[in-house]
């Protein structure tokens, strides 16, 4: 018979085991560490919403592809020139909204005396901003006739009088660019409104 011993099992006292303030610091990092992403991911969601959102009424703008994101003055829209393409921006955070397409601006500068009554309410010194997206097949609208004073979309040759509401002159587009209301203020273009009627177009 063999009478060897077998090893000891180990002893597994109590002062094996960690100190309690360690276990406290443990599960407070970990509750810690499951916080942050949620934080995180709140924070973003909020500026994904502000990036899709319409502009609203204190809203600048900055010329796209810009990178300085420098507010829009009323020197900067050049009378009879090419129309600008902006996009807004929230007044608090610097949001630029171009989250969505439907976003971009189109301003041109035109001698105020050939408005209509409705767009000479909306205009800030002769400048009227409308949706750079045609209504037809969500084209860019971005030339502007001078001669004809009006704006075209290449696309589908749909035209537009900028001194009337952007009212469709020609082509297969639906219906008017919708416009947006703008004011001037401390030298810079603001947003003065929501768009007059629902950017976007009928096809495609």
């Amino acid at each position: 018979m063999d009478c060897r011993r077998l090893p000891a099992a180990p002893d597994h006292t109590a002062t094996d085991l960690p100190p309690r303030r360690t276990l406290l610091q443990a599960a407070a990092a970990t509750a810690l560490a499951w916080l942050a992403p949620v934080s995180v991911g709140t924070a973003s969601a909020s500026a994904q919403a502000s990036r899709t959102a319409r502009p609203v009424a204190g809203d600048h703008l900055v010329r796209n592809g810009d990178d300085r994101a420098a507010p829009l003055t009323p020197a900067d829209i050049v009378a009879g020139g090419a129309p600008v393409i902006a996009w807004p921006v929230t007044p608090a955070d610097g949001v630029v909204r171009n989250g969505s397409r439907l976003n971009r601006i189109l301003l041109v500068r035109l001698a105020p005396d050939g408005f209509s009554a409705k767009t000479a309410a909306a205009a800030a010194d002769g400048i009227v901003a409308y949706s750079a997206i045609c209504t037809h097949t969500g084209c860019e609208v971005g030339t502007f006739l001078a001669a004809e004073q009006q704006l075209y979309c290449e696309c589908h040759q749909s035209r537009f009088d900028p001194r009337d509401q952007a009212r469709v002159v020609d082509g297969p587009a639906p219906r008017n660019l919708p416009a947006l209301p703008l004011r001037i203020e401390d030298g810079r273009l603001l947003v003065a409104g929501p768009f007059t009627t629902r950017p976007g177009f009928e096809q495609g």
